[in-house]
């Protein structure tokens, strides 16, 4: 661990406060993010029930306010609303044991997992791109990424409260001379959502069957509209074949049904942080070689 640790420790005590500085706000955005995760979907499906009301002249089901800042964080068990000192990032899941204090009901692990994964991806993102306006364009982009993650996983959708202003975001950071061109950017977003949306339509045509998801289609868009559209041949292969490997193994070692769907959503994401990091260099190099 030391050795791990003796690069920083060496590093001139700007580079170490402003690693510590960006780690803190990391693990703050990642408390946002456990929020993000947890209750988008929530509201998505409260929302939905309150239309399907409302076009049968019934009075809605959910009326008490629900959003990502009310209520209050409270333990899902038993409801016990969570102090400051229980809801420390990180800090607080250590001191209760991965527990509740009321009930001691187990606190998943997805919650601190979240936390240091937003706390460590700022580190790697500057380092690769710097501190400049791509850098925190970068970052913002990366962290909600890992949301749309979390909750894919979860309930097998990305949301268009997170992918639509992921594309417009990026093409507006592209606008001020982010990551490429804006025509690269605008071509990219169309074709992300193209390349899919032909995929999905194929394999329904050939299958009978849904391939992949709506949100896929507009993730693909959303990495077109930063990365532009050079980038779109690269994460759709990286992001194949990761999922492949990936449902390869679940099927093979879980025991992963055939006909249960695996979310793409978040080999599209770890596909898009590589290009986004990486991505420049792997096609100079495919140049290079003459491919």
């Amino acid at each position: 661990m030391m050795e791990f640790l003796m690069p920083l420790l060496d590093a001139p005590p700007g580079i170490v406060l402003a690693a510590v500085g960006w780690a803190v706000l990391g693990l703050i955005v990642g408390s946002f993010l456990n929020v993000v995760i947890v209750r988008m979907p929530v509201m998505l499906q409260r929302e939905t029930d309150n239309f399907i009301a409302l076009e049968r002249d019934e009075a809605p089901p959910h009326s008490e306010r629900y959003n990502l800042i009310m209520p209050r964080s409270a333990c899902p068990s038993c409801g016990h609303q969570l102090t400051v000192m229980e809801n420390i990032p990180v800090i607080s899941y250590l001191w209760l044991h991965g527990r509740c204090r009321h009930c001691r009901a187990p606190i998943s692990l997805r919650y601190p997992m979240v936390e240091i994964l937003s706390a460590a991806l700022p580190g790697w993102v500057i380092w690769v791109l710097g501190s400049g306006f791509t850098g925190i364009a970068a970052l913002v982009m990366v962290w909600m990424l890992l949301a749309m993650t979390f909750i894919d996983m979860d309930i097998q959708m990305l949301p268009d409260d997170l992918t639509l202003p992921l594309m417009w975001l990026g093409l507006l950071v592209n606008l001020v001379g982010g990551f490429v061109p804006l025509d690269e950017a605008v071509i990219g977003a169309a074709a992300g959502y193209l390349m899919l949306w032909l995929v999905y339509w194929a394999f329904k045509l050939i299958t009978g069957k849904d391939g992949i998801g709506y949100g896929d289609f507009k993730l693909l868009a959303a990495l077109g509209a930063w990365l532009g559209w050079m980038m779109l041949p690269l994460i759709v292969l990286f992001s194949s074949a990761t999922g492949a490997v990936v449902g390869l193994f679940l099927m093979l070692v879980r025991g992963h049904e055939r006909d249960k769907p695996i979310p793409f959503g978040p080999f599209l994401a770890v596909a898009g942080l590589l290009a986004l990091l990486y991505g420049q260099t792997v096609m100079d190099l495919w140049l290079r070689r003459g491919f």
